[in-house]
């Protein structure tokens, strides 16, 4: 009887120990893991909002970044210092209710318009002085958003819908809707062919779209992907990076032969992607905290360069075409939430073929 007490007093300290790492390792991000192709320069707190705090999208322009926090419903504008980028000299919010997603910023104009998941709303603000503007009703699930500058349309994917949601933002009024037939995710513009690709995660497979016939031209499976998430396109080489969230794969869709022409295995639970064009770098960032770092030698020649530790749910990033660096969103466990900033370091014989 006393070894069975003795046996199972062991069994729960060792459980007991092994939740207190856990959860030590959640709400304690720690420094990233080392790398040859990155150095980590250091972190951008945001205030906390909540015991969990879960960013999603990272929108940079001007040197102020803009980061949604998808379990607030806050939009944080985060000022940057111009010289390094590194360090925030301001930071304020756009408050707002259900989960917050997207963000994308007229080119010529102070608006700008965020998409609210959980209240079916794309919502134009003042990027200036954060001052909401109006609420534009639109189907259920909004989460990406982008602007068209060839036919001035704000293009919203509409998830649970299963439809694409067409913004006049001169009128700021809904002006056609399009239909997709699956759930959307990610899209992308393709500036050569001026189509938008638009990622459909529970079928795998992209859809064409041309956005001035508001009509889907055609659609093409991105297997061995499953669950494509993060997107961009290289309209040079004419392909398409798409990351996959149910397999843990970044996949590489030609655009004119509509196949997928090559795959490699990254971190788990990838969600978003970057591509750097100077460098030929993709950059993707996963809920399992991982920063994968893949070199382009190629149109279908890639290499995983390496695999850095970030932290659990650190799902979401932007890179900066100017500076090259790369901004990581980290969730958050009773602490405060924050952006990770890494730059390339130069390796001969990896960073350029410019």
């Amino acid at each position: 009887m006393k070894k069975g007490l003795k046996i199972a007093s062991t069994i729960a300290l060792v459980l007991i120990g092994v939740a207190a790492a856990v959860l030590i390792y959640l709400v304690y991000p720690g420094t990233p893991g080392r790398s040859r192709f990155m150095t980590f320069q250091g972190f951008i707190e945001l205030p906390q909002t909540g015991r969990l705090n879960v960013l999603d999208y990272l929108t940079l322009r001007d040197h102020v970044l803009f980061v949604t926090s998808e379990s607030s419903g806050k939009v944080f504008k985060v000022t940057l210092d111009p010289g390094t980028q590194t360090t925030a000299t301001n930071v304020s919010a756009l408050l707002g209710g259900g989960a917050v997603h997207g963000v994308v910023l007229m080119p010529s104009e102070n608006i700008g318009f965020v998409t609210r998941g959980e209240e079916n709303t794309v919502d134009v603000f003042d990027p200036i002085n954060l001052q909401s503007i109006k609420r534009i009703p639109v189907a259920d699930d909004a989460d990406a958003i982008l602007f068209d500058p060839a036919t001035k349309l704000v293009y919203v994917a509409n998830g649970d819908a299963h439809l694409a949601t067409l913004i006049d933002p001169g009128s700021r009024t809904t002006v056609a809707t399009i239909a997709l037939d699956a759930k959307p995710e990610y899209p992308a513009l393709d500036i050569q062919t001026g189509l938008l690709y638009q990622n459909l995660t529970d079928t795998n497979m992209v859809a064409a779209i041309n956005l001035a016939q508001r009509s889907v031209v055609g659609k093409w499976s991105l297997a061995p992907c499953e669950g494509p998430s993060g997107m961009a396109i290289e309209s040079e080489q004419r392909r398409l990076f798409a990351v996959c969230s149910r397999n843990a794969t970044l996949v590489v869709f030609d655009l004119e032969r509509h196949q997928v022409k090559a795959s490699l295995k990254i971190g788990g639970g990838p969600d978003s992607l970057a591509f750097d064009a100077a460098l030929h770098r993709i950059y993707a960032a996963g809920k399992s905290g991982k920063l994968d770092v893949v070199q382009q030698d190629g149109p279908d020649r890639y290499r995983l360069l390496d695999q850095i530790g970030t932290h659990y749910g650190a799902h979401t990033l932007v890179v900066d075409p100017a500076s090259h660096q790369v901004f990581v969103g980290y969730a958050s466990l009773f602490n405060h939430p924050r952006i990770a900033v890494f730059s390339p370091t130069t390796v001969p014989g990896v960073l350029g073929k410019d």
